[in-house]
């Protein structure tokens, strides 16, 4: 029996951060419902991907969930909201403070409705400073953490094509969950469990800030190339890109008899992971001029065999592709609900021997689930007919 077996769990999020968090939650058995707009919410289409128009974020961020259409302005749908906190464990919103209350979603409100409910939620940057009440997505994280400075050259900062910030706040608000239901075993209350996506940032990015704080280095960001050791960066090879990342002393001999250079290993400048990082720009050179007359598989194999990490730099498409992507099992081709189509999710963040987390149901279709959620709430046919002619649902 999965983990989370009768554990049910109000999903209010948009796009990444909550809805993750409670797909998370769905993957080890949680009972988990998306509360939506009529019209469907805005992270539903985004981006476009699936025949039936629902987008890739949404069929990544919501699986394992049943839908069930609300219009939260109205009297009539907070009044199905109150009836389903009353039989949930958990709600997860990532929405502004101001929001929360308004719709009747803070914790306050929720408690005095269920004592033992955990509100998981999410904002933007956090409670206590000046900039708390505003919105925000993934790339405010990456800004304001120092990352997307150290990213890319001196005259141009990077934003990250992938939102780590967002994924990495919801695998943490899913840990703050677990941890909450597991207090609330011995306490028999529930809890406030919040994440922000500055906080998430900022603990990737914290390396840097103490290093930063402690010795003031003011580094600048240099493309690929590592600071502290080398050759740690993108090289070309004759047919393809791929990382190598030589971290130590011994590593570093490995690689300088790799390329034909073992007097590399006697050199001042390269005497170790600091003095290489700061001439990182020579041994980078001298690695691109060896893996440009090679295959990049012949390049992987020889640093596989030194015992250097590296890997290809694949294309979206390479990745769908790739041999080892597939046999681990870590894109698999899941349905796209009300279609012939499948997709490629990737699955649960950890595999448990004991407990695997399931794939039971695939994102749902808006308002796929309406009537059946409502009636285990003791609605009948007649009255959700009314509701939906109402456009409470």
């Amino acid at each position: 029996m999965p983990l989370l077996t009768g554990i049910r769990v109000l999903d209010f999020g948009r796009f990444i951060a909550g809805p993750y968090c409670a797909a998370l939650l769905g993957d080890l058995g949680a009972d988990v419902i998306r509360i939506e707009r009529i019209e469907g919410g805005e992270d539903r289409y985004v981006p476009p991907a699936a025949d039936t128009g629902d987008g890739a974020l949404y069929l990544q961020m919501n699986r394992n969930k049943r839908c069930l259409t609300l219009d939260l302005a109205g009297d009539g749908g907070r009044r199905i909201v109150r009836q389903l906190v009353e039989t949930a464990d958990v709600v997860v919103a990532n929405l502004p403070p101001a929001t929360l209350y308004q719709l009747g979603l803070d914790y306050a409100t929720l408690s005095a409705l269920n004592p033992r409910i955990v509100l998981a939620a999410v904002t933007a940057y956090g409670p206590g400073g000046p900039w708390s009440d505003r919105p925000g997505f993934d790339s405010i994280g990456q800004a304001m953490s120092g990352a997307m400075f150290m990213s890319g050259l001196p005259d141009a900062p990077v934003r990250f094509g992938v939102p780590y910030v967002d994924v990495s706040t919801a695998q943490a608000l899913a840990m703050g969950t677990l941890a909450a239901l597991w207090s609330r075993e011995r306490s028999g209350r529930g809890q406030q469990v919040e994440g922000s996506l500055l906080r998430s940032s900022l603990i990737i990015s914290n390396p840097i800030l103490i290093e930063q704080a402690l010795r003031a280095p003011d580094r600048v960001p240099q493309g690929s190339r590592g600071y502290t050791a080398s050759p740690s960066d993108l090289f070309r090879a004759s047919d393809g890109w791929l990382v190598v990342a030589t971290i130590g002393q011994w590593m570093f001999e490995r690689w300088c008899k790799l390329i034909g250079r073992p007097e590399l290993t006697d050199d001042p400048r390269f005497a170790d992971d600091v003095q290489r990082g700061k001439h990182s720009l020579e041994i980078s050179a001298l690695m691109a001029e060896w893996c440009a007359s090679r295959s990049r598989d012949e390049v992987l194999t020889a640093l596989a065999r030194a015992k250097i990490p590296a890997a290809p730099v694949l294309s979206p498409q390479q990745a769908l592709d790739d041999p080892h992507i597939r046999a681990a099992g870590l894109l698999v081709e899941r349905p796209v609900s009300g279609s012939a189509q499948h997709a490629p999710l990737a699955p649960h963040p950890v595999a448990m021997s004991a407990d695997p987390p399931v794939f039971e149901r695939p994102a749902p279709a808006l308002g796929q689930h309406s009537h059946e959620i409502l009636a285990a709430l003791g609605y009948d046919a007649a009255a959700i007919e009314a509701l939906r002619a109402q456009r409470v649902i």
